[in-house]
């Protein structure tokens, strides 16, 4: 299997066991090696008291996209920490898209950038995650 087919097909089995970002009405827009887009339209049930995107909805979409990323080469992983920056609100009815991007990966750890963007172009979030490898696959190569 080339990497993006591996990218691709990690990327099927998790979305096939995550109902948080299913209910969430997130859909995956890209996949690649190290890499991952997912975006989100914001409803009024994620709206707070201020009439804007509630933080945690946001951070959630850049959680989901860092986790397509680091988990991209059939080696499950998962968050050992992460840093976040809310720079501009998300608005009601409007698609985000979280675009991450692998920084460096070695050994069992990773980094990657996530880039949270409305539909205007504007940067709304900036999140810094950190990956830890864990033990499985989520399929088996052989399988093809």
């Amino acid at each position: 299997m080339t990497p993006q087919e591996i990218a691709e097909k990690s990327a099927d089995a998790m979305w096939a066991d995550d109902p948080a970002s299913q209910e969430l009405g997130m859909r995956i827009d890209r996949i690649a090696p190290g890499e991952a887009a997912l975006s989100m339209e914001i409803r009024k049930d994620m709206v707070n008291g201020h009439g804007i995107c509630h933080g945690g909805f946001s951070y959630t979409l850049a959680d989901s996209a860092f986790a397509f990323a680091c988990n991209s080469y059939n080696q499950r992983a998962v968050a050992q920490h992460c840093q976040v920056s809310y720079l501009s609100p998300g608005k009601l009815g409007e698609r985000l898209t979280a675009t991450a991007i692998e920084i460096s990966r070695a050994g069992r750890s990773g980094t990657y950038d996530v880039t949270v963007t409305g539909e205007d172009g504007r940067t709304v979030v900036l999140f810094r995650g950190h990956s830890r490898q864990i033990q499985g696959a989520h399929f088996d190569e052989q399988d093809g």
